[in-house]
Order: structure tokens, then C-alpha cells, then sequence
């Protein structure tokens, strides 16, 4: 029983990590991270570190997976989501033009479409 977060460093992947502590505590389930980075790296940027601080003991955290943005992002969201069993995906979301309100970006729609577990897509004003 896992919930997966798909973090970068923006305040759409923070309100994703905060919606899916949230979600781990209140479902008593695991919480994986998958951090996207603009290059091969595997440090835990500080932001995360941070909010990783903020998790309640009662939620057990995984090891931390990193993928670089160079590989396609919604792929990257749905082989960890299949990797960890994922009872839930939670993922952030960005402001889109007027014309974009209306439709959902394509990383997105491809994991609402695609992803073997429900998501949650989370606005950056996510408290």
C-alpha cells in the first residue's frame, strides 16, 4: 500500500509532497518519492529535505527514486508508479493560458489516462 509523489523543485511539487503526506497519513500507507531532476543527480535537493523533515513518524517513507528530465516525465511517473505498486499517484500542476484552462498538459493527461492506480493532481496553492 503506497502513495507516490512525483517532486521537483517547484511550488507545484511541493503541494504535491504536502497533499501526498497528507494522503499517506490519513490511508496509514507508505509514501514513495520520485524527485525529477534537470540532469543525473541523486542529491536530495534541500526543498525536499525539508519538507521530508515535516513528515509525520507514523508514515514510513521509501527510498527516494530519482529520474532526469531528459526522459519522458509521465513515463518516468508511471514505471515507478508500476515499480512501487502505487495505490495512489499524486502529482502537481501548473497554470495553464486561458486556451490551457480547458485542457490539462500533456505529462498530465498522460498519467490521468495511463497510470494503474487513481491520481491526484494538485494545484500549486495546495496548503
Amino acid at each position: 500500500m503506497t502513495v507516490l509523489v512525483a517532486y521537483n523543485e517547484s511550488p507545484q511539487g511541493e503541494a504535491a509532497m504536502r497533499a501526498a503526506v497528507a494522503e499517506a497519513a490519513r490511508r496509514k500507507q507508505e509514501l514513495a518519492v520520485l524527485v525529477l531532476t534537470p540532469q543525473e543527480d541523486t542529491t536530495v535537493p534541500a526543498s525536499l529535505a525539508h519538507l521530508l523533515d515535516a513528515v509525520p513518524s507514523t508514515v514510513a517513507v521509501a527510498p527516494i527514486a530519482f529520474r532526469a528530465q531528459q526522459t519522458e516525465v509521465a513515463d518516468a511517473i508511471l514505471d515507478r508508479a508500476e515499480a512501487v505498486s502505487a495505490d495512489l499517484v499524486v502529482i502537481g500542476s501548473r497554470k495553464h493560458s486561458t486556451v490551457g484552462t480547458f485542457l490539462v498538459g500533456s505529462t498530465t493527461q498522460q498519467v490521468l489516462l495511463d497510470s494503474p492506480a487513481p491520481v491526484l493532481v494538485v494545484k500549486a496553492s495546495y496548503a
